[in-house]
């Protein structure tokens, strides 16, 4: 197991500022609850995914400059989101690869932890669940289950919950249809994909289909209200701490 840091920095990430912050609240509650200190730079912004994937590299560097920045220190950088994560950790050393922070980029990515896998590897947490039984399902992001690897960290916390069930959708592995920019770029086969999503959420009975991605959520959680299914969508951080403090 790695070693215990006192500290850690915490990247929020845009969604999660913007329009989940009780998500980004919980995340750092689980972290400090196990005694860690948790550092929120102020001068943090985007990751810069939303350019990146567009495909201009020079301004996602200008966005990412100052992520490198912002997080100086040799502390671990904590995400709650593979989407995210995976831009840090994956992508700043090819944006950066022929670049004077080449060097600079590739020990910030290195410091790069998504939340459900420093909670579980690093921090070796164990929750007591303190809610009510509740059947629930969970999606799986593409960036989290294929760039960051990290989807049995989230469903072994998952399952730490002892009035929890875990129903596995029957169609985990295929994208809600967000994508970001590709639901607007591509808004029928973006409606499509989710709709399937969404269809296979409903046949599992849970009560709350649970993610790590924000970008998702928002999309799924969408289509659900949109066809009048009663399912709320939720960070999986927030999950586990309304179920596990008091």
């Amino acid at each position: 197991m790695p070693t215990r840091p006192q500290k850690v920095y915490y990247f929020g990430t845009c969604l999660i500022d913007l329009c989940y912050p009780q998500a980004g609240m919980a995340g750092i509650e689980l972290i400090q609850r196990e005694g860690i200190e948790v550092i929120f730079p102020q001068q943090q912004s985007c990751c810069g995914q939303p350019a990146y994937n567009a495909g201009f590299p020079e301004e996602t560097r200008k966005v990412a400059r100052q992520q490198l920045k912002a997080f100086p220190h040799d502390y671990p950088i904590v995400v709650p989101s593979g989407s995210c994560g995976g831009m840090l950790k994956h992508h700043y050393p090819r944006l950066f690869a022929n670049e004077p922070e080449a060097a600079e980029a590739q020990r910030f990515a290195s410091r790069v932890i998504e939340l459900t896998e420093f909670l579980v590897t690093v921090l070796d947490i164990k929750l007591e669940d303190r809610g009510q039984p509740i059947k629930v399902t969970w999606h799986s992001s593409c960036s989290a289950l294929r760039e960051m690897g990290v989807i049995e960290y989230s469903k072994s916390l998952i399952r730490q919950l002892q009035n929890v069930e875990l129903i596995e959708l029957q169609r985990e592995r295929e994208c809600c249809g967000f994508g970001g920019t590709f639901s607007v770029k591509q808004p029928d086969i973006s409606s499509a994909m989710v709709s399937d999503k969404v269809s296979d959420i409903a046949q599992t009975g849970a009560a709350r289909v649970l993610s790590g991605d924000c970008g998702c959520l928002m999309n799924i959680g969408g289509a659900l209200e949109y066809r009048n299914i009663a399912i709320p969508a939720q960070h999986l951080a927030e999950f586990i701490w309304e179920r596990t403090h008091g």
